[in-house]
C-alpha cells in the first residue's frame, strides 16, 4: 500500500479519478505486462537454446508458463472484487480462455513462419527474430489481450462482489 499512496500523492486529482475508476482495467493490463514479460524471455530464450528452430513449440511453452502466473496475479489482484464461482470452476473456465487466447496468440506467429515463409535461410536471422518478435509478441499478445479482457469479464469473474445485505439486520435509529 505504501507505494501506492506515493504515486497517488503525485499524480493529479483528475488524472487520478480516472486510474480510480479503470482500476480493474489497469491492473488487468498489469498483471499482462508482467505475463508480457515472462513470455518474452522465455520465448526467446528458449527460441535461441532448446528448441532453437521450433519457434511456436517456444511460444507455446512461454505462454502456458505465462499463464499460469497470470491466472494467480488476475484471481489474487486484477479482479479481487469479483466472484460468483467456485474455485476450480473459476481455474477451468481462466485455463479455457487463456487456451483460445493462446491460439489466438499464435496465430500471427505461425502466419509469419509458415506462410510468409520469415525463417532462415529464407531471411536473415536478424530479420526472423524481428519478425518473430512483432508476430508473436506485439500483434498475437494485443489480439489475444483483447480477447482474454472480454472473456474473464464475461465467463471467469462475471460478478462484482457484493455485499451481502438480506442477511443484515437493520440498524434501529434509536436504542434503549
Amino acid at each position: 500500500m505504501f507505494l501506492v499512496q506515493i504515486v497517488a500523492a503525485r499524480v493529479p486529482s483528475r488524472m487520478l479519478s480516472v486510474f480510480v475508476r479503470h482500476a480493474e482495467l489497469l491492473k488487468f493490463l498489469t498483471v499482462g505486462a508482467i505475463a508480457f514479460v515472462t513470455t518474452s524471455v522465455l520465448f526467446f530464450g528458449l527460441k535461441w537454446t532448446v528448441l532453437e528452430g521450433k519457434p511456436v513449440t517456444a511460444n507455446v511453452v512461454a505462454v502456458l508458463i505465462a499463464t499460469v502466473v497470470s491466472y494467480v496475479l488476475n484471481r489474487e489482484w486484477a479482479f479481487t472484487a469479483r466472484g460468483g464461482r467456485e474455485r476450480r470452476h473459476e481455474a477451468a473456465l481462466f485455463f479455457l480462455v487463456a487456451g483460445v487466447g493462446m491460439v489466438i496468440n499464435q496465430l500471427p506467429l505461425a502466419v509469419s513462419s509458415y506462410l510468409f515463409q520469415l525463417r532462415t535461410p529464407h531471411v536473415s536471422v536478424l530479420a526472423e527474430n524481428i519478425a518473430d518478435f512483432i508476430s508473436a509478441t506485439v500483434i498475437g499478445t494485443l489480439l489475444a489481450t483483447v480477447f482474454r479482457w472480454w472473456a474473464m469479464r464475461k465467463f471467469v469473474f462475471p460478478d462484482p462482489v457484493r455485499p451481502d445485505l438480506e442477511h443484515d439486520e437493520p440498524v434501529s435509529e434509536t436504542r434503549a
